[in-house]
């Protein structure tokens, strides 16, 4: 079977720098490595085919052979010359290169040092409306991993210091055959630090950090919201050989409030309201979060009628204007009544069915609908 074109098999152009290469084989050995496609032969040619076209193009010497005579002119050289780039390192340190970004390795670098960033740490924090909205400084306790003080995050006992790993050299990673090609994998007997402890520190137990209960005062922002983070840099846990401490995302939670419901920057609220209210008009004393203020209400005015109070809202802690208090007014039904506020409500009803005036428009308009549809279920029973 005829060879395809090794510019084909990357899917690059003929002009491709080594860079575009490189990317363009990663992409291919990420999809058809046999270690990701167990018993898959079809992946597995796939892989080996795309391991033969970066092998040649990406060797200067080589690939201006390929692109002169084709396959017949590198067609048995393979796997010698001086490596891609005309010099610039072996075909075996970029293909490592490239398979340490895939399984998480990396065969040049590092310097065995073991230094590894802590990890990064969460903590929920649930606040009221109030103190969302106009920040406040909020202690709270986190249990972490610190930098035992006993070894100063060494891991050996007082006096004594970690030794160099002799099976991986201080280097961290040992390399492994694995088919075809090897890889650098974390050395088994020193956990990739490069080191080990012969005498471990008794505070730490070798581990170099401690379980402790740290507490912290967190600043909220004025504004914050449900789902905002505050990342406290350096809070989170300690590193491991003197890397990096992680850091802290505080995760903010807002407990439902009894009258506001918050949407953005804007604050709902549902005001009930009396029958003589909506009916004749009148004023209510509005709550908000900066004090109270006077709503007025129209004559016949109906339940669920929304009325927008500018600027009494949120700032959102990303910035923009102060939202709107939005109140949505409910009529509420009176109860307990005696009997002689029933009979007035009686004669009330009375009075206005006599007087032969549309008082209830949207009462007589669903009457008027359910008349339309009896009307419309006779017809097609009839058809």
């Amino acid at each position: 079977m005829a060879k395809r074109d090794y510019y084909e098999v990357l899917g690059v152009a003929k002009n491709a720098s080594e860079d575009a290469l490189k990317k363009a084989f990663r992409r291919m050995a990420m999809k058809y490595h046999p270690d990701r496609n167990p018993g898959d032969k079809q992946a597995e040619d796939r892989f080996k085919e795309a391991r033969e076209a970066y092998e040649v193009l990406s060797d200067a010497r080589k690939r201006a052979a390929y692109d002169q005579f084709g396959h017949a002119g590198v067609d048995g050289v393979r796997g010698g010359g001086g490596g891609p780039g005309a010099g610039g390192g072996s075909f075996s340190d970029i293909f490592e290169d490239i398979f340490g970004d895939i399984f998480g390795t990396s065969a040049r670098g590092g310097g065995g040092s073991g230094a590894f960033r802590g990890s990064d740490l969460q903590y929920n924090l649930e606040m009221t409306l109030e103190e969302a909205v106009f920040g406040t400084d909020v202690k709270i306790r986190v249990p972490t991993l610190s930098t035992c003080k006993a070894c100063n995050g060494s891991g050996a006992a007082p006096g004594t210091t970690p030794e160099t790993c002799d099976t991986c050299g201080g280097m961290g990673r040992v390399r492994m055959q694995q088919g075809f090609f090897s890889v650098q994998q974390t050395c088994p007997r020193c956990r990739g630090t490069g080191k080990i402890i012969p005498k471990p520190c008794g505070t730490c137990r070798g581990q170099g950090r401690v379980e402790e209960r740290r507490t912290l005062t967190v600043t909220v922002p004025p504004g914050v919201d449900s789902g905002d983070r505050i990342r406290l840099s350096g809070e989170g846990e300690a590193g491991i050989n003197g890397g990096p401490s992680g850091d802290l995302y505080v995760q903010v939670h807002v407990k439902p409030h009894q009258i506001f419901t918050r949407k953005g920057s804007d604050l709902y609220c549902e005001v009930p309201i009396s029958f003589a209210t909506a009916t004749l008009g009148g004023e209510l004393e509005i709550p908000t979060l900066k004090g109270r203020v006077a709503l007025k209400v129209p004559a016949e005015t109906q339940t669920g009628r929304l009325f927008r109070l500018r600027g009494k809202g949120v700032r959102s802690v990303h910035g923009g204007a102060e939202g709107d208090m939005i109140c949505s007014v409910k009529l509420e039904t009176p109860i307990n009544l005696t009997k002689e506020q029933k009979e007035l409500l009686q004669q009330f009803e009375a009075s206005m069915k006599a007087g032969g005036e549309r008082h209830s428009p949207q009462h007589e308009g669903w009457l008027d609908g359910v008349k339309g549809f009896f009307e419309d279920l006779k017809f097609w029973r009839k058809s």
